[in-house]
């Protein structure tokens, strides 16, 4: 049976759909048949492997709200072992017409049923607040992937998410769990990203992965390619990154 994790974080531009891409695409490589996710209503996780948000006739908006069949809207992409939920614009009114709904924490949940059986592993990029889109991630999810950027404001952000996390296994999905930690656009030479780094293995001991996913240009660059680093720059730092962190997530396994 397939695992399902959250790439989630309250705090936007801390890496997450990056992480997201990149992370889902690397497990592709490894032999993972891996389903990505979009609930984004920015859809960028879309966009990054080369699909056009505006040209999607069915995207996850159909399968959470109009009960579409979720093999009808799955895409597969050019990547090796990666297929994608799609997501757009249409998405920004889904949690309105959520709230209205019975079913409004574990839409998604219902949604995947039919194809957990068939990924080793499904990905989720969740939008950068506590909504009801994140909700139902987190509510559809085994665990959660933190990315977190190496600066003084992602501390506070995580006390946030902790307090986000006990509240959804109280209410929603007794079983979810804190998968890791990924310390994202992290410069060595900095002291303040090594400060991080230690408080957070002091609050979160042996959640923090090893692999530091490094600031770079060409990372930078590949979403507007529409190709997850290692498709856009196989040889780049973050390219080597990514796969490295597949690794060490799939040891763990």
């Amino acid at each position: 049976m397939g695992k399902t994790v959250s790439i989630f974080n309250q705090k936007g531009g801390v890496g997450k759909t990056t992480t997201c891409i990149n992370f889902a695409a690397a497990l592709g490589l490894k032999g993972k048949k891996t389903l990505l996710v979009d609930i984004d209503p920015q859809g960028n996780a879309t966009s990054g492997v080369g699909v056009d948000k505006s040209d999607l006739e069915i995207s996850s908006y159909d399968v959470l709200i109009n009960d579409t069949p979720v093999n009808e809207a799955i895409i597969k992409t050019e990547f090796k072992n990666l297929d994608l939920l799609p997501a757009n614009m249409n998405l920004a009114g889904a949690e309105l017409e959520l709230a209205e709904s019975e079913n409004r924490f574990k839409a998604l949940k219902k949604a995947l049923a039919p194809v957990v059986m068939d990924y080793d592993y499904i990905i989720i990029d969740c939008p950068p607040s506590l909504g009801l889109l994140s909700l139902n991630a987190l509510t559809a999810s085994d665990t959660l992937i933190v990315p977190l950027q190496c600066e003084y404001y992602a501390l506070e952000g995580l006390s946030q998410l902790v307090s986000t996390v006990r509240s959804v296994k109280q209410n929603h999905n007794e079983y979810l769990e804190l998968e890791g930690i990924v310390f994202t656009m992290h410069d060595s030479r900095l002291k303040l990203n090594q400060q991080v780094r230690s408080e957070v293995d002091s609050y979160f001991p042996n959640k923090a992965y090893k692999t530091l996913i490094p600031r770079s240009v060409k990372l930078a660059e590949a979403p507007s390619f529409g190709k997850p680093v290692m498709y856009y720059e196989k040889y780049s730092k973050p390219s080597f990154a990514y796969k490295k962190l597949a690794d060490e997530f799939l040891k763990k396994q």
